[in-house]
């Protein structure tokens, strides 16, 4: 697939994801932040069904969708993408700041919905903050995207049982806050689609602007090599 199509494919995911987000924002803001769909089935099940070893294990997984976890990974697969130590650097620069601004936009979006959590009388962990889109699901949506674009491009063996554990991983995120009570589930929803539409973007605008020679895969020549000659056949040779 050559970098228009790559464009072209990733924007049209992302602006499919953020025109889902959209409409699900506009819902939540109709209904003044209000439990949505199974927003309340869902956390009543979970609240019902928490043994001590299994919110052990939520608090577990959740943690790993925030704080450095998230930045190490995404550092750590731009690293493995490239071939050169340039590219290496310029891969894990870009996808730290992905996973950054992708941050910060949610934030601010969180902000200006405003959408109040579950009574916090259900929580079994730490939250803080407004509630849509989730914080925690949104980054461990974004680095997983990061972390799979990455296996996908170097990985020679195993894939696809790589990239779906890590998708499994950052869905398991998303469903630790609905699970430890922090959120509803629309808020976790909002948060994947969110990261979807990001994560279009952003590949969209590095497959259309980054230079090519950037993100060409060949390996670079070493200094000092010496280009291999033509080989000529014998003057007064049959040709």
């Amino acid at each position: 697939m050559n970098r228009k199509d790559v464009a072209e494919l990733a924007g049209s995911v992302g602006v499919g994801a953020w025109t889902a987000f959209g409409v699900l924002s506009m819902v939540v803001i109709g209904r003044e932040g209000v439990p949505l769909f199974t927003d309340e089935d869902l956390l009543s099940w979970s609240v019902a069904h928490r043994p001590d070893m299994a919110v052990a294990v939520a608090r577990g997984v959740t943690a790993t969708g925030t704080g450095v976890v998230p930045y190490a990974l995404v550092v750590l697969a731009g690293l493995l993408t490239g071939r050169t130590a340039c590219r290496r650097l310029l891969a894990a620069t870009l996808a730290t700041a992905c996973l950054a601004a992708g941050q910060a936009l949610r934030y601010g979006v969180m902000t200006l919905i405003a959408r109040p959590r579950p009574v916090r009388g259900d929580w079994a962990g730490h939250a803080s903050g407004w509630s849509f889109p989730s914080g925690h699901t949104t980054t461990a949506a974004v680095t997983a995207g990061l972390v799979i674009l990455a296996i996908r491009v170097r990985a020679p063996h195993g894939r696809t049982a790589l990239c779906l554990a890590v998708g499994c991983w950052g869905a398991l995120v998303g469903l630790t806050r609905v699970y430890l009570g922090v959120h509803w589930f629309t808020d976790v929803v909002g948060g994947w689609l969110f990261a979807v539409g990001w994560l279009g973007v952003c590949l969209c605008a590095a497959a259309r602007w980054l230079p090519s020679r950037l993100l060409a895969d060949a390996p670079e020549a070493p200094e000092g090599a010496v280009p291999p000659r033509e080989e000529h056949a014998p003057r007064g040779s049959a040709s």
